[in-house]
């Protein structure tokens, strides 16, 4: 079905209510933005997405959407607690799934003429590719048990870390409602050597240069000074995280047929909220997102520890966090929808809050300032980080969280056939170690859109505003 779509303003279009949805959709794209965004079937997917019970206000994509499993990515939903659903397509499979961003007093040239092993130290401490596990901290039934429950703060209290950084994680860095019975036998299996590792796919670690600042008391609220390095972490819940996804989806399917729910595409599979099966998957889900926090929490003391043998410390006062922002997630917040205050279950896949000044579930040092967003871009250019602003309660508290793919990964392979990729990011100062060069191949560049142009879009819609510039001088990838 051809969808119907109007331009509101040069930033934001809408999809009218048609067919079986319930309310509109709104994309949130310029023109150069949208032609590729028709290219595939993510507006569909937007419309689909409007069909399911409960939904409020509209079926919302970002800048970066493209096609995925069952919801957009890109894509943020909001449901009534009473009488709307939970699905895990509305998530993903890769749980929690977000980045961590580290600032550094460490200047650019402090680290020139030892790159090389910096970057093989990095890849060293930071096991990554499919299946990577971590031979110095395999978790036992019962320390499994409080990573899923207490998330980072487990990992700070091992060691990883310090208090500080809890503090200036998104939702302190742990769920609450997290059920580690609701987590089968298989995902447990499958995360308890994982923990402190990137994976593979889109996962990196990067040391970068904060390259430009446009505003500069915001940056230097953010410890980000011009010159001088910080460090992106992405990654999520690993295979655990994965393993919940997959036992939910079959559960949900069974579920939404009990329940009488019409799909449209069986990949929304869903239950409602309060129901046995809605319940048993948002504790697992919040299990597997803790899980992710910890993860994260663990590999960001490793990055310290990676300094420290260079002679970069004591790291903890030198490499400050910033912020930690989720990714794909469903999570129990309140927003004002037609003029009154209503607890709404959010579901963001591919997409960060971006809550702006005043919320009072920022941490208290930054809620004059709003919400640190963090934008990846791709290894070859720039990431961005940004400032929550008034205007992203349109999108319930919502932007983007990357670039968005713009070819698949096979046909990034196709386009990067004969190349050096390697060698070719080399030459432009840009180190890569990777476990192999599949994920490198499909992890090019030209594979994604300009970030600069999906933060544009961000900004000119009022959903965030652009503090810093972040260039890639070391990429770790699975």
């Amino acid at each position: 079905m051809r969808y119907e779509i109007r331009r509101l303003d040069p930033w934001r279009c809408l999809v009218p209510r048609q067919g079986a949805m319930r309310v509109d959709g709104l994309i949130y794209a310029d023109e150069t933005l949208l032609a590729g965004i028709l290219e595939d079937k993510a507006v569909e997917q937007v419309a689909n997405v409007a069909t399911l019970p409960g939904i409020v206000g509209r079926s919302i994509a970002m800048p970066d959407i493209h096609w995925g499993y069952g919801f957009p990515i890109g894509g943020v939903a909001a449901f009534d607690v009473g009488e709307g659903v939970v699905s895990p397509g509305g998530v993903g499979y890769d749980i929690n799934c977000g980045v961590r961003l580290l600032a550094t007093d460490i200047e650019r040239e402090a680290v020139t003429g030892t790159l090389p092993e910096l970057a093989d130290a990095l890849y060293r401490n930071l096991p990554s590719g499919v299946g990577s596990a971590r031979t110095d901290l395999r978790l036992g039934a019962r320390d499994l048990d409080r990573v899923l429950v207490d998330g980072a703060a487990w990992a700070v209290e091992r060691g990883h870390g310090t208090p500080a950084d809890l503090a200036r994680l998104e939702a302190g860095g742990a769920l609450d409602g997290a059920d580690p019975d609701a987590v089968s036998e298989r995902a447990r299996q499958r995360g308890a050597r994982q923990l402190g590792t990137l994976g593979s796919g889109n996962h990196f670690a990067e040391v970068q240069v904060v390259a430009e600042v446009y505003d500069e008391q915001a940056a230097a609220r953010l410890g980000l000074t011009p010159g001088c390095l910080a460090v992106s972490i992405h990654s999520g819940s690993r295979g655990l995280g994965y393993q919940v996804c997959d036992d939910f989806l079959k559960r949900m399917l069974q579920a939404a047929r009990r329940y009488g729910i019409e799909l449209p595409d069986r990949q929304l599979c869903c239950a409602p909220v309060s129901s046995p099966e809605g319940r048993a998957y948002l504790g697992a889900m919040a299990a597997a997102a803790n899980f992710a926090f910890a993860n994260r929490q663990v590999m960001a003391s490793w990055v310290r520890r990676t300094f420290e043998e260079f002679g970069f410390g004591p790291a903890e006062r030198r490499i400050t966090t910033v912020y930690d922002v989720c990714h794909n997630i469903a999570k129990f917040e309140h927003h004002e929808v037609d003029g009154r205050t209503r607890e709404l279950l959010v579901h963001r896949k591919g997409a960060t809050r971006a809550f702006g000044p005043g919320h009072p579930e920022l941490p208290a040092e930054y809620r004059d300032l709003g919400q640190p967003v963090l934008i990846p871009g791709d290894m070859g250019r720039y990431s961005y980080v940004l400032i929550g602003s008034q205007g992203s309660s349109e999108a319930f508290g919502s932007a983007c969280h990357g670039a968005g793919r713009r070819l698949s990964r096979a046909a990034a392979k196709k386009a990067a056939r004969g190349r050096a990729v390697v060698r070719e990011l080399e030459d432009r100062g840009i180190l890569v170690r990777a476990a192999g060069m599949r994920t490198v191949l499909e992890e090019i560049s030209e594979a994604y859109k300009d970030v600069a142009e999906v933060v544009r879009a961000v900004e000119g819609a009022g959903l965030a505003r652009p503090v810093a510039r972040l260039a890639p001088l070391i990429v770790v990838k699975g």
